[in-house]
């Protein structure tokens, strides 16, 4: 007779630690990109350039800066229609990661292999950015090698981690 704890095929689910990391990761990473694709929907009526124009000026950042003048002229050539694209694909992507970080919770195995193949899939753009930047990126060499080990943890540990 099995235990409370214990599901009908005998098997007890493992404590892992590391797939509670994973899971974190990925709801604050669709949490974060649900907050930009609000952001990005919220100012998609304003003024871009005004908008930029104003928060150089709250953060008293001279716009007469090459990086900053650069920028001001692509805050420029963004058009309501464009901003509003955006906001909907993050918030597409950041569903990807609700999605992951809740099926992950739940120790399905379509969220196993879902979370393996989005990470798999950033891998090998990530090492092209890597070769091909021009200086380091701190964020590549954070996110780059966190895919890594997602993907082979939980490629590692699926037989122990998801039912069947």
């Amino acid at each position: 007779m099995s235990s409370p704890s214990t599901p009908v095929g005998g098997a007890t689910k493992a404590h892992a630690p590391t797939l509670y990391a994973i899971i974190g990761v990925k709801f604050l990473k669709g949490l974060l990109f649900v907050a930009l694709a609000l952001f990005a929907y919220r100012f998609s009526e304003r003024d871009m350039p005004t908008e930029y124009q104003t928060l150089l000026h709250h953060l008293r950042l001279n716009p007469e800066r090459r990086f900053w003048a650069d920028l001001a002229v692509r805050v420029g050539s963004l058009t309501e229609a464009k901003v509003r694209w955006t906001a909907v694909g993050t918030f597409v992507y950041s569903l990807f990661s609700l999605v992951e970080a809740t099926g992950l919770m739940f120790r399905v195995p379509w969220a196993g292999w879902l979370t393996i193949g989005e990470s798999a899939f950033f891998i090998p753009i990530e090492m092209f950015e890597l070769v091909h930047a021009h200086r380091l990126s701190p964020t590549v060499l954070v996110v780059l090698p966190l895919n890594i080990l997602i993907v082979w943890y939980l490629y590692q540990n699926r037989g122990r981690l998801f039912r069947h």
